[in-house]
């Protein structure tokens, strides 16, 4: 499968602190890859390096075409779509709001609506509060709203952080299910950074392990989840 993205030695800097140290990886076009590692690791700096959130060196390509340096607009308008830790929402717009902000550059009016119709499909309980203050909303249905506002945009890469964190462990299943659906059916590539390994694992194809801004270990998800190191250090067993 060919790659979609491909990243090589990928160096990033905050002021004059570097964070990442010649971090390389693919992710094959519709498939899904995911960044293990502790806190501090660099997982989350190597999704804003992707977005040129941060400083930084090396080589990103996209779909054969190098990104370093491109103003983070640009990048969204490739259809690289960034859901950040946190999840980045609108707190004070409704639901809706929040979507068609996400599809401003879209001329198309009926192409909105039907893209709306195609997000409700996956997250029926936002079609249920579509009028309601995103403020209000649980946190599992403000991650959900922040993934729908990033599939607003008919991305080719998701680029997810801790879309789990902090929720419910029954939110986080329906959560996964649903990302391997938009996978499946959508044909999105997906990289992603999760603190719960086994879900990443059993989502992912492909992973790869940070330790302080570097890439210690990366192979088949079946074959990273039965080392002993990460079975230990993630796994928990």
């Amino acid at each position: 499968m060919a790659a979609l993205l491909e990243v090589k030695g990928l160096k990033a800097f905050y002021g004059q602190t570097q964070s990442l140290y010649d971090v390389a990886f693919d992710i094959p076009n519709g498939g899904i890859t995911t960044l293990l590692g502790a806190n501090g690791a660099g997982k989350t700096t190597t999704l804003r390096a992707i977005c040129n959130m941060v400083r930084s060196e090396g080589t990103v390509r996209f779909d054969g075409k190098d990104i370093v340096g491109q103003p983070t607009e640009e990048i969204v308008r490739l259809r690289i779509a960034h859901v950040p830790e946190g999840r980045g929402t609108f707190t004070t717009l409704t639901v809706e709001e929040n979507l068609r902000i996400a599809a401003y550059t879209r001329k198309d009016k009926q192409g909105v609506r039907d893209e709306l119709e195609r997000v409700f499909s996956y997250f029926p309980r936002l079609k249920e509060r579509v009028q309601q203050q995103a403020g209000t909303l649980s946190g599992g249905e403000q991650q959900m709203l922040a993934i729908a506002r990033a599939l607003m945009l008919k991305p080719r890469l998701m680029l997810l952080d801790e879309p789990s964190f902090g929720l419910a462990p029954l939110v986080v299943v329906e959560i996964f299910r649903i990302l391997k659906l938009i996978n499946q059916e959508e044909q999105v590539s997906i990289l992603l950074v999760e603190q719960n390994a086994a879900l990443a694992l059993d989502l992912a194809s492909h992973a790869y392990v940070l330790e302080t801004g570097k890439v210690v270990m990366s192979g088949p998800s079946s074959v990273v989840k039965n080392d002993e190191n990460v079975r230990k250090s993630y796994l928990g067993y």
